[in-house]
């Protein structure tokens, strides 16, 4: 399963009646640290697909999302379950401690 691009219109579809976790990773395409964290949010999409949706937005082309959850700072990623936030990790982490965060 590939990482879903979440935008506005999607969104209530895609994350809020989403059945199970959702992460998704809030980033820009000038950012840095957002580019470290892209591969690794890949490769959690495939390995635990079918178990974990996962997603992204451009803060800079869906500012409303952004502001929703508070993201203040870059790559940050928020992992929703039933609609809530349950989770949120800033900056750039390791694929093994969002595992960690997503199976417990």
């Amino acid at each position: 399963m590939s990482v879903l691009k979440i935008t506005g219109e999607n969104y209530e579809e895609e994350v809020l009646n989403s059945k199970g976790k959702v992460l998704i990773d809030f980033y820009a395409d000038w950012c840095g640290p957002c580019k470290m964290m892209a591969p690794v949010v890949e490769e959690i999409a495939e390995e635990l697909a079918g178990k974990i949706k996962v997603g992204k937005v451009n803060v800079d082309e869906n500012q409303d999302l952004a502001m929703q959850y508070g993201i203040m700072s870059i790559p940050t990623l928020v992992v929703i379950e039933n609609g809530e936030a349950i989770k949120t990790l800033v900056g750039f982490r390791s694929k093994q401690e969002l595992i960690d965060v997503l199976e417990n």
